[in-house]
Parts: C-alpha cells; structure tokens; sequence
C-alpha cells in the first residue's frame, strides 16, 4: 500500500510508466558495462519490466482515458530507445553480429521518418500486425541475449540468437510493408 495516493497515481500514470522504459536504458548500459553472471540477468530483468511496459501504458491510457499527445510521441520513442539501446550494447560486446542491429535501427530511424512524413499530410500509417510481430520478437530475442551465459544448462545465447533471426526477418519484412504502404498513400 503506497501512504500517498498521489504517489500510487503518478507510478499508475501511463506516461511514468513511459518514462520507466526511459530510465531503464542506462541502468541497462551500466550493467552490461560489467558484464557477469548476475549484471547480465539483472539487465534482462529490467529490460523485461520494461518491455512489459510497453504493453500496460498503452492499456491505461485507453481504459482511464489518459491519452495524451506526449504518450503518442514519447511511447514509440521510448521503446525505440530501449530496443536499440540493448541491441547495441550487445553488438558492443560481440554478443549479436553489428550488421544486424544497423538493419534493425536503420529500419526504426527510416519507418519513424515515413510516419513523421504521412503525419504533416493529415494521414496516419498506423502500426500493422507485422510490426507488432516485429517487435515482440525483438523483445523475445534481447531478453535471452542479454542474459547471454547459460544459466541451468540453458543456452540462453543460442535462444536469444534464433529470435533475432526471426526479428531480422519481420524487421526487413514490415519495413518494406511500410514503405509499400506509403507510396500508396502519397498516391491518393
């Protein structure tokens, strides 16, 4: 039980919950920083709340009526930042090939830039059923590369590795979904 209500309604507010995905970036860096045993599954920990996050303050908002246009825009950058961030501080540490991660940012950078694009035009592309896919992969794939030792005798980097492929796949795929379903709005 929180003594304060206000302090229970602002860690319930969804754009805290936005912000929380935020601040979790460099507490993730600073743990992989010094990668171990316990800093590597530390950092999947917080990743995970994070990632769940995603999910609950979109949910809140709708369900309390909450939405607001900073959680428009900080929502996608804040798991932008998150995912790529992790990305590259695994690529850092020669955990997952670079390449990779520029394919995967690049398209992030390039898609944000299309919306940012068909928005001025009063039109919206909003997030298909691919980029959804996309991400949950994404997510699915740093979890277990961030932990990256084995843990039980589970091959946690061999896991995380076959996620990223998949990941790789609907990143390319849904890109170009996005760039087809651009050109054929700027038709219209």
């Amino acid at each position: 039980m929180f003594p304060d209500r206000r302090i229970k309604n602002i860690l319930s507010h969804p754009n805290s919950l936005t912000l929380f995905r935020v601040a979790a970036v460099p507490l993730i860096v600073i743990l992989l920083l010094f990668p171990s045993r316990f800093n590597t599954f530390i950092a999947a920990l917080i990743f995970s709340v994070a990632a769940i996050t995603d999910f609950l303050d979109g949910f809140i908002a709708r369900q309390r009526g909450l939405v607001s246009n900073f959680g428009k825009v900080m929502d996608p950058i804040a798991d932008k930042v998150l995912i790529s961030t992790s990305f590259i501080m695994l690529a850092s540490l020669g955990w997952i090939p670079a390449w990779i991660v520029c394919i995967i940012i690049g398209r992030e950078i390039a898609v944000t830039g299309l919306r940012n694009i068909v928005a001025q035009t009063g039109k919206d592309i909003s997030a298909s059923s691919l980029g959804k896919y996309k991400t949950g992969f994404q997510i699915a794939a740093v979890i277990p590369l961030l932990i990256h030792f084995q843990h039980l005798t589970i091959d946690f980097q061999a896991i995380g590795t076959m996620f990223l492929w998949v990941a790789l796949i609907l990143t390319i795929w849904s890109g170009t979904d996005y760039f087809i379903r651009f050109r054929s709005l700027l038709r219209t």
